[in-house]
């Protein structure tokens, strides 16, 4: 079919349609997963069987990059007038304003759903690549906000680091957002940009390693070496595919043992997966008491733990888990494991009050501090994709400091 016969299908009911089914998938994407969402979820959110869907969709990726695409093309919109402004402050601070009013009319109804990122690394050739791309071109727009002078060799490193976490954080904003009343979109917003311009310090904190990082190097022991071998290699699968994508074969190729090794030492994936979660809240907590009950300010603290969970991240022990694959849980175990991450974002509040109080950090909202360590400890997971030789030191430079100290800061 040529495109002026499909131009002439999309007829105004069609296009409703079309745009009610984005809107739902969204939703749906979002809520279990691109790998636990099927067709039949959201065929039943618009009242369609699922062979409607497929008259607009053939297959369920098909709408899963219609939805992303739609999402990159909102944010776009925003870059297009954050790029505007004359400075780095405020195109950053426009960049982050005209997302959250974004969020607050989809909150109200006045524009669709749009779908997160945090399945983009999980979708198959060539839908991945079509993505990638889009997502690549919209980075970059990203970049160029922070932009002060022309792009070197020497400074691109760098750039890209600070692009992904102001691109990261602001997007990953989709995930919390319901915690405000969208009346107060815009006072997050300010703040929120206020923490990213002017970092966590008062001018008397300095950056840099204290005692507490040496006492934090020590991870803790977690046991039987075959088992731990299991749960890097689920951890790291799952950051990459999914709760879904971490499949039994794939564990097992991960490791080249078989199926029948993969079962000698777990009952099932789910509880493999379950205890994916608990190595790294273990991992997190272990350095979170640490640090609380070593000498030192709240600043020391906070950046002492951030820099010790990043570093893992890109040790021989690491990775991570990335948080945001709670959603993708099953739900007899999803508040649990939400929780547990929400017991460890506190302690982070904790030492943001601590600073607050002892004078080392400067008066700012912990809670919406806290939140953006925590997304860029979990942003951290996807780093080597911008910055591609990245280490444990150099991240915590590139990407860590710019958080504490601001976002300019390099």
């Amino acid at each position: 079919m040529d495109q002026q016969t499909a131009a002439r299908r999309v007829t105004p009911r069609y296009a409703r349609k079309r745009e009610a089914i984005l809107h739902a998938a969204a939703q749906v994407f979002n809520q279990r997963g691109v790998k636990g969402a099927t067709l039949s979820d959201v065929a039943s959110r618009v009242g369609l069987s699922t062979n409607s869907i497929t008259y607009y969709y053939k297959k369920k990726e098909d709408l899963v990059v219609a939805c992303m695409l739609r999402s990159i093309e909102a944010i776009n919109e925003v870059i297009l007038v954050a790029a505007k402004a004359e400075t780095v402050e405020g195109r950053v601070r426009q960049f982050i304003l005209g997302f959250f009013r974004r969020l607050a009319q989809m909150q109200e109804g006045a524009v669709s759903e749009m779908m997160t990122f945090r399945d983009l690394q999980i979708l198959g050739s060539p839908h991945a690549e079509l993505i990638f791309s889009a997502y690549t071109d919209m980075f970059r727009r990203v970049r160029k906000l922070l932009v002060t002078d022309r792009v070197r060799v020497d400074n691109r490193v760098s750039l890209n680091a600070r692009s992904h976490l102001l691109l990261t954080l602001t997007v990953g904003a989709m995930s919390w957002r319901l915690r405000y009343d969208p009346a107060d979109y815009d006072l997050v917003a300010a703040r929120m940009s206020d923490i990213l311009i002017g970092g966590l310090a008062e001018p008397t904190s300095a950056w840099g390693p204290s005692p507490i990082d040496q006492a934090l190097a020590q991870a803790p022991d977690m046991g039987d070496n075959t088992q731990e071998a299991f749960l890097a290699a689920a951890t790291a699968l799952i950051n990459e595919l999914g709760y879904h994508g971490a499949s039994v074969d794939r564990i097992s190729a991960r490791l080249n043992v078989t199926k029948g090794s993969f079962y000698h030492h777990n009952p099932n994936k789910e509880d493999l997966i379950s205890a994916c979660f608990e190595r790294t809240f273990a991992i997190t907590r272990h350095m979170q008491l640490i640090a609380r009950a070593a000498k030192g300010s709240g600043w020391d603290k906070v950046c002492a733990v951030s820099r010790g969970l990043v570093r893992y991240q890109f040790s021989d022990r690491g990775p991570l888990l990335r948080m945001s694959a709670w959603s993708e849980l099953p739900d007899d175990i999803r508040d649990e494991k939400l929780n547990a991450i929400n017991h460890l974002g506190q302690r982070f509040i904790g030492f943001l009050v601590d600073g607050m109080q002892d004078g080392s950090i400067r008066p700012l909202d912990q809670s919406l501090a806290a939140q953006l360590v925590s997304g860029m400890i979990n942003a951290s997971v996807v780093l080597g994709r911008w910055v591609p030789d990245i280490t444990a030191e150099n991240a915590v430079e590139l990407f860590v400091k710019p958080l504490f100290m601001g976002i300019q800061s390099a």
